[in-house]
């Protein structure tokens, strides 16, 4: 018996060693991963930690990591197998934020909000909607097509987490499975991407920007990197080396969770393609782009108050935040969190042309260039939107464009049916099939 156990704990210690020495060179990204994971869906989305372990991060290697909450100081430390502890710390109105090794610096900085709620019926206001029955639905249809997207009682496969559709800037059906709700935050990831270029979009509107003008960075003059324009940088066509990789260890996962000032990892990449000729989707590039916006401003105050006094809260997303890393730049690639109605308002400002409830925030122009498909992107790509021009959805409308985030979140803007689409889970791909999702809420819609 003595030597079974002795077996049987020799082999259990080599098969520790051998997982700790595959993954060594990853512990920094896997511990960072999950301290900020487990940072923000705690104190951003008030969700306990066994829901956060067992769903957003209860993959491979993520789930190796072991997570402490210290809820006096609102921090997380991660730590696989005892190794490599990172730290995510969360600070109001800019979220949790990941600490590089060894930082010892006192975080500060934060947006000037003023949230003003309004007498008004949702989307305008803070008031329930008016109830609204459409001859043209078929409720039937509808809520069968949203039931459809989560998963059945004992399965977890769709992992949908909240659905929601509006029409005619009414909510027409809304679902969320247990554990979420109206009021959960929820993290967009690359949608926070749309969020950037929408920013963009209102400097352009008070004439502070083109999307034409170039030398943009003075760490480029020099060099050919000066003719890269604005357009190619929010089409993500400005040649730009980028490896866009979270399987392996990448330039976006080593910027997400190393790297103090993610702006600038773009900025020193160099030029690998022609621009305007090589698409390549980017993380870097959105970051850069953020960078781009501080610099409109003579002061960093400026930059964090104008992402929420300009957008955000003037159309009333008030339970949106943009997450910061140390340095204090928007990480405009991936972390914005909001609940769902309130993703969804963003969709609305599109559907509506850049128009909330009568106040023009973008030019109807800057929607449209949105939406215009990125050379080389095969109809798939816009302004750092999502295109199905090129009929990647096929039984769906090709005036579709959408906002997407990492393993499934969306918000769907179908001008020609007048409808805003949002969807949040865990599952994308061919285990929650988006062309079907699509059809089946729409067909329901006469």
């Amino acid at each position: 018996m003595k030597k079974i156990v002795k077996f049987g704990l020799i082999s259990l210690l080599i098969i520790i060693v051998g997982v700790v020495t595959y993954n060594y060179p990853r512990l920094n990204i896997i511990t960072g991963f999950s301290a900020k994971s487990v940072c923000s869906c705690t104190f951003e989305a008030e969700r306990n930690l066994a829901s956060i372990e067992n769903g957003d991060n209860g993959f491979s290697p993520i789930n190796l990591a072991s997570n402490k909450i210290n809820f006096e100081e609102k921090s997380v430390t991660s730590k696989v197998f005892g190794l490599k502890a990172r730290k995510a710390i969360y600070k109001k109105g800019i979220g949790c934020v990941l600490l590089p090794e060894d930082y010892t610096n006192e975080i500060t900085f934060k947006p000037n909000r003023t949230v003003n709620k309004k007498n008004l019926p949702y989307p305008y206001g803070n008031l329930p909607q008016k109830d609204t029955i459409y001859n043209h639905i078929n409720y039937d249809a509808l809520n069968n097509a949203v039931e459809n997207a989560f998963d059945k009682p004992g399965d977890t496969i769709k992992k949908t987490r909240a659905v929601l559709v509006i029409h005619n800037n009414q909510i027409i059906a809304e679902k969320y499975t247990k554990g979420f709700s109206k009021e959960t935050k929820m993290l967009g990831w690359s949608m926070t991407k749309s969020i950037t270029s929408g920013v963009l979009g209102v400097l352009e509107k008070q004439g502070k920007i083109n999307v034409n003008q170039s030398n943009l960075f003075p760490e480029w003059e020099n060099d050919n990197r000066s003719k890269i324009t604005l357009n190619n940088l929010l089409q993500m066509n400005s040649g730009l080396e980028w490896v866009e990789d979270y399987n392996n260890i990448s330039d976006v996962t080593k910027m997400l969770f190393l790297e103090k000032d993610m702006g600038k990892v773009q900025l020193l990449k160099p030029l690998t393609g022609k621009p305007n000729e090589s698409w390549n989707y980017s993380s870097g590039t959105t970051n850069l782009l953020s960078g781009f916006i501080r610099n409109q401003f003579k002061t960093h105050q400026e930059y964090l108050d104008f992402w929420y006094t300009e957008l955000i809260d003037k159309i009333g997303m008030n339970s949106m935040v943009i997450e910061t890393d140390v340095s204090g730049s928007y990480i405009g690639s991936s972390y914005g969190w909001a609940t769902a109605r309130d993703w969804a308002k963003f969709g609305l400002l599109y559907l509506n042309n850049g128009n909330w409830n009568g106040e023009q925030i973008l030019n109807s122009s800057w929607v449209n260039y949105s939406k215009k498909p990125t050379n080389g992107s095969n109809g798939e790509y816009g302004a750092q939107f999502w295109l199905n021009a090129g009929g990647i959805y096929p039984n769906v409308p090709k005036d579709l464009f959408s906002c997407n985030g990492y393993q499934g979140q969306y918000v769907f803007i179908i001008p020609s049916k007048n409808i805003v689409i949002v969807r949040f889970g865990l599952t994308e791909g061919d285990i929650f099939n988006v062309d079907i999702f699509l059809n089946e809420i729409l067909t329901s819609i006469n």
